[in-house]
Parts: C-alpha cells; sequence; structure tokens
C-alpha cells in the first residue's frame, strides 16, 4: 500500500456527454472531459468557450458612473490640466498603469504616475504622497487598482482642491470612498456584467471608453496582469488572456521581448503558465524590494536598447527577491519547529524584525502550502512600533472577511478571500494571532485542515499521444476557475524504476496498462522509488506535458501524486548486509519481527533505531508494515500473523544460519551404511568424530550429526554425552516417524517456498494466505 500525500478527491465527467461533444465539436475525448469537469454541459456552451471572441467584452459604459469619469477626464484634458496616475506596485498595478498612461497619452493628456513605495509608504491611496502631488501642480489623481480602501486619504484629497477617480476591484469596506467617480465591477449601484476583473482590466475599460474603441495593442499588457493577479479566467478575463499572449508570441514591444529572453522563454512559446512563473514575478520584484517605476518604464519603453537594460535590471533584482525569500522561509519554518513543534495551530502568525516586508507574502505562501494552514507573516519596525505583512489561506477560511472581525486592532487591512495584507502595532500582534486562531477554530472543521487534490480529469493511458496534448492548446488559457487538469491514470504498473538526478532525488518510471506505456517524471519523488514493489498497480496524479529531446517528441507525466491500494511484498531475501536496506524501511507503522530469539539478539543493532518484536510478544495491529528478519518454524505461525495483522506491506529477509534446502535429505543408502556402521562398533563417539566420519565419507558435516538424532528417535541407538549406543529395537520404524526427520522435511519445504521460491510465487504464497482462513488445528 502507498498512501497518497494528499486526499484525492475524484470527480468523473458524464460519460454520455464526453462523446456527445467529441461527435458533435469534432474535438478529443481529453479535451471533452476537461471542459465538463469546468462545468460546461451544452454543446452551444462549450462552442462559445472554444471560439471565444469580443461578443463577449461588455459595453464599459454598463460600469457605474463610467459616464461621469469620462466626462471629467476629458474635460481635464482640453483644460491642459495635469494628472497623476497613482498605481500600486505589483504586476497587477504596473500594467494598470501602462494601460492607462498609454490611452491618456493618446488623448494627449499631461499625465504622469505615482507609484507608493511598499515600506515607506504602504499599499493604497496615501496622504503624504498625495499632499505631493497637489504641489507638483496637479489637479486629478486616477487610482488604478487600488482606492476603495482610502476612504479617509481620498477624502483628504478631496479637501486639497484635487478631483479623484477611482479604478479598483479589491474587496470594498462597509464605506465606499467619496470621489468623483468610483469604476468598480462590483459595484453596489452598478450593473456591469463581469464582476471578476482584475484592476488593469478595469483600467482597460477606462481607457477603452476614454479611446472610444478597444486598444488591441494593450491586450498583452492586459493579460500580464489579469494572470499575474489570480482573477478567473472565465468571460472577459478569458478572451484578454487568450488573446494577449497570442498577440505576445508576435508582438514587437520590446519590453515584452526583452522579458522573454532574460526569462529564457522563446517568444513564441509565451503562455499563461509564462506570464504566471516568468513575466510577473520580474514585474512584481522591484515594487518587492523597492521602486516600482522600472517595470512601469520597461512595459512602456519604445527602445530596444532601454528595454534590454530595464529587463536585466528586473531580472537581477528577481534573483535577489529570490534569496530573500529562501532566507526569510527558512527562519520562518524553523520559528514554527521551535513554537509548534507538531502541535501545529490552526492559523499560523509569525513575526520578526528585519524581515523584509516586500517578500512576506510569498513566505505565507510557502507556510501554507506546506502546512495547509492559514499564513500570517509580519515584518516588524521598533521605530514605529508598527508590524506590516501579508497573508495567504485555504479553502474554507475567508481571509478578508476573517481580518474584518479584528478591524479594531488594525490599523489597515485589505485583500481578497485567500490573500490579503495588512498592518498593526507590535502590541496588538499577540491579540491578533489568537483570534484568528479562535476564528479558525470555531469556523472550520478537522476535515477542512487536511490538503485535497482535486481531480476531475481521469484518463486511459490509450487517450494520451503528442497529438492530443497538443490540442488542449485550444483549450487556454488555464488558470483560476478554469484550473489546468489534474490528470489520473488509474490500475497501472511500473515495467522500470529509477532513482535520476545528481542526488538521486527525483523519481522516472516508465509505467504501462498492459498495452500502452507513458513516461513519468517526479521531481523531488526520489525515495518513492524504494516504495513501488514489482507488479503492484498503483494510480498516478499529475500534469500531461510533450517532451521534446533531438526533435522526437513523447508525452509524459509530471507526478504530482500517488497512490496503491495492494498491499505490497518487498523482496531483500539474500542481502544480508542490511546496512544496504534498512533505508527503504518506512519510519512509522513498520514492525521488525523475529521468530527465533537468536535472530533478535543478532540484529537488534543493525536495525536501530527500530525495535525487534520476538514472535508471540506483539499485538497485532492492521495495515502496519512488516519486515520479516527470519524463517518460522512453520507455516503456520506466519499465516497465523499475516491473517491476524493483514499487513499493507511485507519485507521478507527470512534470514536463515544455515540452509538445508540444497543439502536434500540423506538416501536410505546412507542411513544404511551408518546403521550398520553403528552396529559393527556397538558405541561412537559423535561429538568427537562425528566430523571426521562425515569428511571421510564426503558428507555435509551436520549428516551424521542428523543420521544419528532420527535413530534415536526411533529407539535404534541412544545419545549420552556425546556418544551414540547402539540398541536392540523393539519394533520396525519407518525413517519418516522420525520427529528429527520431520523437522528437518519441513524446513526444507518451508526453504523451498519461502527462501527460494521465485518471486511472483512467494507473492501468489502470501495472497493466498490473506484470502483464507487460519483452522484451529494451524493455530
Amino acid at each position: 500500500m502507498i498512501e497518497s500525500v494528499k486526499k484525492w478527491s475524484i470527480e468523473r465527467p458524464d460519460e454520455t456527454l464526453m462523446k456527445m461533444f467529441v461527435e458533435t465539436l469534432g474535438i478529443s475525448s481529453v479535451q471533452a472531459k476537461i471542459l465538463i469537469s469546468r462545468g460546461i454541459d451544452t454543446v452551444e456552451e462549450a462552442k462559445s468557450f472554444i471560439e471565444i471572441d469580443e461578443s463577449s467584452l461588455h459595453d464599459p459604459f454598463l460600469f457605474y458612473q463610467m459616464d461621469k469619469a469620462v466626462e471629467r477626464i476629458k474635460t481635464a484634458i482640453q483644460l491642459n490640466k495635469k494628472m497623476v496616475i497613482f498605481g500600486d506596485y505589483d504586476a497587477d498595478g504596473v500594467t494598470s498603469i501602462t494601460v492607462l498612461m498609454t490611452a491618456l497619452e493618446r488623448l494627449g493628456a499631461d499625465v504622469s504616475f505615482v507609484i507608493p513605495n511598499r515600506f515607506e509608504h504602504g499599499y493604497g491611496p496615501n496622504k503624504d504622497l498625495f499632499q505631493e502631488i497637489y504641489e507638483s501642480g496637479a489637479s486629478m489623481i486616477i487610482t488604478v487598482d487600488n482606492g476603495v480602501s482610502g476612504v479617509d486619504e481620498i477624502a483628504f484629497a478631496r479637501t486639497l482642491g484635487m478631483e479623484v477617480i477611482i479604478t479598483d476591484h479589491h474587496e470594498p469596506g462597509e464605506v465606499w470612498p467619496d470621489a468623483e467617480a468610483v469604476l468598480h465591477p462590483r459595484h453596489p449601484e452598478g450593473n456591469y456584467p463581469y464582476p471578476d476583473l482584475a484592476g488593469v482590466g478595469v483600467a482597460f475599460k477606462l481607457a477603452t471608453a476614454l479611446l472610444g474603441e478597444m486598444p488591441r495593442d494593450l491586450l498583452e499588457i492586459v493579460a500580464i496582469g489579469t494572470v499575474a493577479d489570480l482573477v478567473p479566467l472565465r468571460g472577459e478575463n478569458r478572451y484578454f488572456v487568450k488573446k494577449g499572449t497570442e498577440q505576445m508570441q508576435r508582438t514587437t514591444r520590446p519590453g515584452i521581448q526583452a522579458l522573454a529572453q532574460v526569462s529564457s522563454v522563446p517568444q513564441s512559446q509565451l503562455n499563461e503558465e509564462s506570464i504566471g512563473f516568468m513575466i510577473g514575478p520580474r514585474l512584481n520584484a522591484p515594487g518587492r524590494l523597492g521602486d516600482a517605476a522600472p517595470a512601469v518604464e520597461l512595459l512602456m519603453t519604445d527602445d530596444d536598447i532601454l528595454a534590454s537594460g530595464l529587463a536585466e535590471e528586473l531580472h537581477q533584482i528577481n534573483k535577489e527577491r529570490q534569496d530573500i525569500v529562501a532566507s526569510i522561509t527558512k527562519e520562518a519554518d524553523k520559528m514554527v519547529e521551535q513554537v509548534y513543534g507538531e502541535a501545529i495551530p490552526a492559523v499560523f502568525v509569525l513575526a520578526k524584525e528585519g524581515w523584509n516586508p516586500g517578500v512576506v507574502g510569498i513566505v505565507a505562501s510557502r507556510l501554507t502550502d506546506k502546512y495547509y494552514r492559514p499564513a500570517v507573516i509580519l515584518s516588524i519596525d521598533p521605530e514605529t512600533g508598527m508590524a506590516k505583512g501579508s497573508a495567504r489561506s485555504i479553502e474554507g477560511f475567508h481571509l478578508y472577511n476573517e481580518l474584518a472581525k479584528n478591524e479594531a486592532i488594525l490599523t489597515h487591512f485589505g485583500g481578497h478571500p485567500v490573500a490579503a495584507g495588512l498592518a498593526l502595532p507590535i502590541e496588538n500582534i499577540d491579540e491578533l494571532r489568537n483570534s484568528l486562531i479562535e476564528q479558525a477554530e470555531k469556523t472550520m472543521t478537522e476535515e477542512q485542515f487536511i490538503p485535497k487534490l482535486g481531480i476531475d480529469v481521469p484518463i486511459s493511458l490509450d487517450e494520451i499521444n503528442v497529438d492530443v496534448l497538443e490540442s488542449l492548446d485550444l483549450l487556454r488559457p488555464f488558470g483560476m476557475d478554469f484550473a489546468k487538469p489534474t490528470y489520473l491514470i488509474e490500475d497501472v504498473s511500473a515495467r522500470t524504476i529509477r532513482k535520476i538526478g545528481a542526488d538521486q532525488t527525483h523519481l522516472k518510471l516508465d509505467i504501462t496498462n498492459g498495452s500502452e506505456t507513458l513516461d513519468v517524471i517526479g521531481f523531488g519523488f526520489g525515495e518513492m522509488a524504494d516504495h513501488i514493489s514489482p507488479g503492484v498497480q498503483f494510480s498516478l496524479v499529475g500534469d500531461l506535458e510533450v517532451n521534446e529531446w533531438n526533435g522526437n517528441k513523447k508525452p509524459q507525466l509530471l507526478l504530482e501524486d500517488l497512490r496503491s491500494d495492494e498491499w505490497q511484498l518487498f523482496d531483500l531475501r539474500g542481502i544480508r548486509e542490511i546496512s544496504r536496506w534498512i533505508h527503504t524501511i518506512p519510519k512509522s507503522g513498520t514492525i521488525f519481527l523475529a521468530f527465533q530469539e537468536q535472530t533478535m539478539h543478532q540484529f537488534q543493532s543493525a536495525v536501530n533505531p527500530f525495535q525487534i518484536h520476538l514472535y508471540g510478544e506483539h499485538q497485532w495491529k492492521e495495515n502496519e508494515s512488516i519486515v520479516l528478519l527470519d524463517l518460522p518454524a512453520d507455516d503456520a505461525q506466519l499465516k497465523e500473523m499475516i491473517q491476524a495483522s493483514k499487513p499493507s506491506r511485507i519485507y521478507a529477509h527470512f534470514y536463515v544460519p544455515e540452509s538445508t534446502y540444497f543439502d536434500t535429505m540423506p538416501g536410505r543408502d546412507q542411513f544404511g551404511w551408518y546403521y550398520s556402521f553403528l552396529k559393527s562398533r556397538g558405541t561412537f563417539d559423535l561429538k568427537a568424530n562425528g566430523g571426521k566420519l562425515a569428511q571421510h565419507k564426503g558428507w555435509k558435516n551436520d549428516i551424521v550429526f542428523f543420521m544419528s538424532h532420527v535413530f534415536s528417535d526411533l529407539g535404534f541407538v541412544k545419545i549420552e554425552d556425546g556418544v551414540v549406543t547402539i540398541l536392540d529395537p523393539t519394533e520396525k520404524r519407518q525413517l519418516t516417524e522420525a520427529p528429527t526427520y520431520k523437522k528437518r522435511e519441513r524446513k526444507m519445504e518451508l526453504e523451498k517456498k519461502l527462501l527460494y521460491a521465485p518471486y511472483t510465487e512467494l507473492k501468489k504464497w502470501f495472497d493466498d494466505v490473506r484470502g483464507e482462513k487460519v483452522t484451529e488445528e494451524e493455530q
């Protein structure tokens, strides 16, 4: 048995609907399963999803107060008033600035941008910056990707005589800011049809309304911000990302070309994954460590040389960010171990002086991924007496709502159900920690703290080929609310199992269902190679991709999890050096069993820290793993133990000090000669001369001793102090009646059955034993 890392939740698509999609739409069964698993249940809906076009876009003037915002901005342009775009320092923020700056410049506006410094100003509207903007001569502020949480700050700007237009998509508070216009897709007084736009999506809608047409060349910028901000990729967002990524692959925009180059991603292969893992982090990096302005400059420049330099600058900042994240994550992990040990709390709230507040959100994500707990990571500033940080959550714990319950002890907070930023006085950290833990314990069940793996695309090996996998581009982009498929392949076995990599930490499998095969790569799964027994049937979960090497393309699975419900037999017979296999034994739930007391004494030091249990002295539990160190006296002992414990794994070592199987049983002629020899002498000093006689006859050393004890059992001789004396037998008896003869016979049969049987025969014997009942006679 192999336990999965996560709890699998498997949903299977409707087979009838799947066949209808295949026949009607002319798509593969894999594509059909993905669509159905994502809630698309009609042919019309599937066709609309696949063939998405501009008809999925909504009129920007459906936004509440869009007409007012456009009118005020156009009036400011006509009056040549100076305006400032007030942005955010993440990828959504810098792309929002880029989109709106470009649109306003095309309209001839006198426009510039300001991005708050994460460390000096924090997130969102800031009175000091608004004062500076006012003193610079600006009369209008347009916020992008922020604003709805800045009620007091917006009011302050209005007192300075400035007009403020807000574009945002974050969760609003109970009170909306008093601005000239608030553009928000979920405004309670509006009826905009699509509520899930990113900040850049809202900015793009304003740009479209201002220009009177959609600025298609900016879709590539909108795609970056939309993917990076992890908003649902349905409806308008799907259109933005699908068309935007297609545009990125052929764009002449120097910034995107330079980002692709420093990220080592061919421009023609840019997609939502390269945005999420390569482009987005580099645009986020400068804002995490300092000034985010270079990211905007990179996206807006028409100069190839400047773009190349800025992209390299962002690349280096990102490497610095990665080092900082690794260091803080290590410290946070150590703090968890020292403070909590194995008693993991419902919510982590960790704080330390000197942690970079620009990257604590990433650290929170790492801890949440590792422990599957909501995590709040705070950076303490003793000079200001404040702690600032970020939080990440899991399903079932709405982060924004739970933080809102602690509004009285927070100076600032904002965000989404699974991610948030916050600030509070240092003295309130313990109270926040206790409150969040109490809230989680009240609202969440134990089941919700078990990491789950949702699986909704089960497939068979015969559905997988290169053409099918390449055709999945039709369904891109994958992301929030249209997740990349997690594939399930069931009931396969491994033809080959290998550890790979310089440190042997990765796994390579060649799996088969009997006819089809597939390569599997498991990064970080190297240890699993020791836990897959020959021929065991298992199921795998992962992501399918096309692996291209030297011009050859092959499908392969990137392993995410694996499990088997079958019991397993691991063959350690003949490997006398325990040090060669002890590392493969599971540390918990494993029992080392000896049938012979001398085995226990002989091997205890070699198997430390495991404890060896002597047969008959252990209370069996089902599904333990059992290491059989030696052979039982008879198979009834082994059968009783197997049927009582139903072990999930058996490690068969079966050590014997001396094997008798290949010695064979002495023949009647050997017994006859030896009996005649004894009869002619009357007595024989077995202890002194038994070995010499065996050597003289060319027999194995123990044969003479064995035959002597057989004769003793039958009353033909007596043995006292190592001397054999012939007796007159009272009756004729068969050699096979002697207990010593029977014991040797049983031992030879046991060795044949357990020690020397081929693996498949031994496995079948155990299978048969697990399926039968022990009789009272055997017990």
